[in-house]
């Protein structure tokens, strides 16, 4: 199958925030509680465009949204602005056809044409799938935050990985 990245259109922050709210409810990749709004996602994401960051889609032959990509600042004070993290995300659906590795490829891409320095990756340990994926990219595990998160009823390490550009 054949899937074509893009940049970020306001008529995809419905099946990107359908992405986002299953992972919120069945995962610990995000670590928030509640499931978000189409009005949170549509101002988290106007907010990150405004400030210059992009935002990329994954689009199957039926041109629907099946992953999406985006980097922003990683700290907010000025030394930090060449420095970026990132989040992907592939619809369940879709996981296993290098939907992933596109959007990854072509985050660290823009980030390299914006002279980013490097980026960051913050992932939580038990999802050692995307940590190897990110291995698999030149990312390398710079520290973990013990006991960060506390989500289902356990406390979750996060992993810092980092990739320099």
């Amino acid at each position: 199958m054949l899937f074509t990245i893009r940049p970020y259109e306001k008529e995809d922050c419905a099946a990107i925030l359908d992405i986002i709210n299953y992972n919120i409810l069945h995962s610990t990749a995000l670590y928030d509680y509640n499931t978000r709004s189409l009005a949170q996602q549509s101002t988290i994401f106007e907010d990150n465009l405004a400030k210059g960051y992009p935002i990329i889609v994954a689009i199957n032959p039926k041109n629907e949204v099946v992953g999406f990509g985006y980097f922003g600042a990683f700290r907010f004070r000025e030394a930090y602005q060449f420095t970026v993290e990132h989040s992907v995300y592939v619809h369940p659906d879709f996981q296993g056809h290098k939907i992933g590795h596109l959007l990854l490829s072509h985050l660290i891409e823009l980030a390299k044409t914006q002279k980013r320095h490097t980026m960051i990756a913050v992932i939580d340990s038990e999802n050692q799938g995307s940590v190897a994926f990110h291995e698999k990219f030149g990312f390398t595990t710079v520290g973990i935050i013990k006991e960060s998160g506390y989500k289902f009823d356990r406390w979750l390490d996060s992993v810092f990985m980092q990739l320099m550009l």
